[in-house]
């Protein structure tokens, strides 16, 4: 028996390299002990001296299941991938055999790494922890992964986390990003990390996206489990929201608007009144906008929705924010962005310093569309002919605001502005040009995330989050 030693960084590339030599010079499976670092493997096996073989290859999938296994922490993994490797040369379409059990084993390790690694990039919780030099701040983290991700994690960090120092320390291994370089080094204790501003932003995201009717525990340890929960200022909560949280339930269900409010019926008894829809010169200014849309027949919406929901904000705005459609709250209320979605907008953008009192903020469907159920009003996307009829009017907004930068937040933004609303999460974040030539930053709708399932949220409001700091950027720039 002969043992070979794998560093502790740089793994993958230190067993790929191996492998490919003692596969080349023909030395099976049954001959090797393989050990990462000083803590794995047989102490009295024999140290093997340096091969080299003929050149192989292997298949591509291969490659891919390698590159997340050697990070499990099953100390025979190496073993099992070598094996692996070794039948291939016999064998050339065994991967494709779900069945056979050595690759279902592997499939399962990866599927199991890769599950840890997305566990970090929505859990770890930075900490402030100093100035680290002119414009870049210090902070750092805590994180207990259940196998060796954090190299093959980092890179994550390093591409979210940019433009400030940081360092995340872990059991095994600690990742430093300092002056705009990576580097890996020994695993160290759980450092003494103090509260800072950023554990009330997450206790308030928290609170809004914490939905007291739809609580399932068991479903929630499952994508969030409990060993994490110490390391997250926004658990602390949970007790609390949880036992309250029938109560709460029963307060949004007796809350919730129905279809006919005496309020909403007296407003659309007054609209129906109004002459049919003005044209573009009814609308000298902003301040005439809400009445000429009181007289908006372009599209069948106007007749079931409550009243039309105009624009608000400053005329001479630089930045124009350009929603989808009102919802139920905005439809009663009669103003753009004062509920759930706009709540949480709130939030977000007070994180980049986007301040929405400086903003136009507007929809690019002004009238909201819904399904009934029961006393609810259930949103519906607006189709492509109520998007068009209404851009009539987000048109008349434009050339009286002219912003220097429009934010298109969801699909039916972009199609409005651009004419085209495929393809989001791959247009999200850059820059396109509406019809009058205004730049258009693309980005998701605060309703999106507020859709996705708990463990999700925190990566896409990640980058729903940089692209409101990049529209704070581009506006400091264009001014």
């Amino acid at each position: 028996m002969r043992r070979v030693s794998l560093p502790e960084t740089g793994t993958f590339e230190a067993w790929r390299n191996e492998a490919r030599d003692l596969l080349g010079a023909g030395v099976p499976p049954e001959e090797l002990l393989w050990q990462r670092g000083q803590g794995e493997g047989d102490l009295f096996a024999e140290a093997l001296p340096p091969v080299s073989g003929a050149p192989v290859s292997v298949p591509r999938g291969f490659v891919d299941l390698a590159r997340l296994v050697v990070w499990h922490r099953d100390p025979e993994r190496f073993a099992r991938l070598y094996a692996l490797l070794w039948a291939l040369r016999r064998e050339k379409r065994l991967l494709e055999d779900r069945g056979d059990p050595r690759v279902e084993k592997l499939t399962r390790m990866a599927k199991e790494v890769s599950r840890d690694r997305h566990k970090m990039t929505a859990f770890v919780r930075f900490r402030e922890i100093g100035q680290a030099g002119a414009n870049r701040r210090s902070f750092a983290a805590w994180f207990e992964p259940s196998h060796y991700i954090l190299e093959l994690t980092a890179p994550f960090f390093v591409k979210r986390f940019g433009d400030m120092d940081w360092a995340i320390y872990t059991p095994d291994l600690s990742a430093h990003f300092e002056g705009g370089a990576l580097r890996l080094a020994p695993g160290a204790a759980r450092p003494d990390l103090p509260e800072d501003a950023a554990e009330d932003l997450w206790r308030t995201y928290f609170r809004n996206i914490f939905n007291p009717a739809r609580v399932k525990l068991k479903a929630m340890q499952a994508e969030m489990p409990k060993k994490y929960w110490h390391n997250m200022p926004e658990t602390r909560l949970i007790p609390e929201m949880v036992a309250t949280a029938q109560a709460r339930a029963r307060e949004m269900a007796e809350a919730a608007p129905t279809l006919a409010p005496k309020r909403a019926g007296r407003i659309t008894s007054r609209l129906r009144e109004v002459p049919d829809g003005p044209n573009d010169g009814a609308v000298g200014d902003l301040s005439d906008l809400r009445r000429a849309l009181d007289g908006c027949r372009r599209c069948p919406l106007w007749q079931d929705a409550t009243q039309p929901v105009p624009g608000e904000g400053p005329q001479e705005a630089a930045l124009m924010i350009v929603g989808e459609q009102p919802g139920d709250l905005e439809d009663l209320e009669g103003r753009p962005f004062v509920g759930p979605a706009g709540q949480l907008f709130d939030v977000i953008a007070g994180r980049v310093g986007l301040d929405r009192r400086e903003a136009y903020v507007t929809n690019a469907v002004k009238h909201f569309k819904f399904t009934p159920r029961g006393k609810r009003r259930i949103h519906q996307a607006p189709n492509r002919g109520e998007v068009q009829h209404c851009r009539w009017w987000l048109d008349i907004e434009r050339s009286r605001v002219k912003p220097k930068l429009i934010l298109a937040m969801g699909a039916t933004a972009v199609e409005s502005l651009t004419g085209d609303r495929r393809g989001l999460m791959d247009r999200r974040g850059s820059i396109e040009v509406a019809q009058d030539g205004t730049p258009v930053l693309i980005t998701l709708h605060p309703s999106y995330l507020l859709r996705l399932p708990q463990a999700e949220r925190p990566a896409a409001e990640a980058l729903y989050e940089a692209d409101l700091r990049k529209a704070t950027e581009m506006l400091a720039r264009l001014d």
